[in-house]
């Protein structure tokens, strides 16, 4: 059985540990006949719609190349004022009106809870690719993905989380998707980015230690894994405050150096000053190799959700 067929995949905490693990193994499979094979033809003659109401690079192209490299095709509407959208049509009817002509949505919208809205209306599966400040549950799977490729595990592991926590989807998704694993956390930010109260309370009643702080050398002397983000303009209404707090925290070589054991280093990407291009070769510097995991990972998620395979097995034939 395959619990994910026919599912919509819109938070973390949605998931079941063992839907993670289902997740995480079909990608570990994807990666290896890639190693092969460029192509995988299990869902030939299906379609892929890509909603984008937010700009994208690597979810959009990486489910746009998962879809294509499983034999299916991919429709994609990434500017929305190209579309009805710009004539006032609400996100249900768009919605309702783009599931006519595919078998699975995935959608990007700056409001929280919008990819619930465009799942009740549509009649085909929904992935939500970020909603706003809210959740990204398949960044977070690629992820989990990513740590245990350069980690060898995802137990035992302390990880940091810097940057713009208060907005950052990113972090709030993986801070949930880690509570399925022994992992301690260490919540970097400033004052005004703190990780939201629903984040923490959630850690909390999981039994996920976790503590907060506002120093990065600290970070990266206590932590196995440092996950950069970086400080998102468009989440600010007040221009100054964006301008105060946007270099706040940045990686260079000489922290790099000067931590006592170097921490694998993580970032969802786009970065813009929080990471020096100079730390890219640190063989600790895995955001690049994080990219290309979401490929594997997209691609577990669309033949599943799909009903295409029920498990790893299937993909290694």
């Amino acid at each position: 059985m395959n619990p994910l067929a026919g599912a919509d995949i819109l938070d973390i905490p949605s998931l079941r540990k063992a839907d993670i693990e289902l997740v995480l193994e079909a990608a570990r499979a994807f990666e290896a006949r890639l190693a092969t094979e460029s192509l995988i033809p299990l869902l030939r003659g299906r379609v892929l719609t890509t909603l984008f109401y937010e700009p994208s690079t690597r979810t959009r192209l990486s489910f746009e190349a998962a879809m294509l490299k499983l034999g299916g095709n991919v429709l994609s509407v990434s500017d929305t004022s190209a579309s009805s959208v710009a004539k006032g049509e609400s996100l249900a009817d768009t919605a309702r009106t783009v599931a006519q002509y595919c078998d699975v949505l995935v959608i990007r919208h700056p409001q929280p809870g919008s990819a619930r809205e465009a799942a009740d209306a549509a009649d085909v599966p929904v992935i939500n690719a970020g909603d706003g400040s809210h959740n990204h549950p398949t960044q977070a799977l690629l992820d989990l993905y990513t740590l245990a490729k350069e980690c060898g595990k995802l137990d035992g592991l302390r990880i940091a989380l810097v940057g713009d926590l208060k907005y950052g989807r990113t972090t709030h998704s993986l801070a949930q998707a880690l509570v399925h694993y022994h992992v301690e956390l260490l919540l970097v930010s400033p004052p005004e980015l703190r990780m939201p109260a629903w984040v923490t309370e959630f850690l909390a009643q999981s039994g996920v230690p976790f503590r907060e702080a506002q120093s990065l050398p600290e970070a990266m002397a206590e932590a196995d894994v440092v996950y950069m983000t970086r400080i998102q303009r468009e989440r600010f209404s007040d221009p100054t405050q964006y301008e105060r707090l946007k270099g706040t925290y940045v990686l260079t070589p000489e922290l790099m150096a000067q931590a006592p054991r170097r921490p694998i280093i993580l970032h969802p990407l786009p970065r813009v000053d929080e990471i020096s291009p100079a730390v890219d070769g640190f063989k600790e510097a895995a955001y690049f190799r994080q990219v290309r995991n979401g490929l594997y990972v997209r691609m577990a998620l669309l033949a599943l959700v799909l009903g295409a395979i029920s498990g790893a097995k299937e993909v290694l034939g």
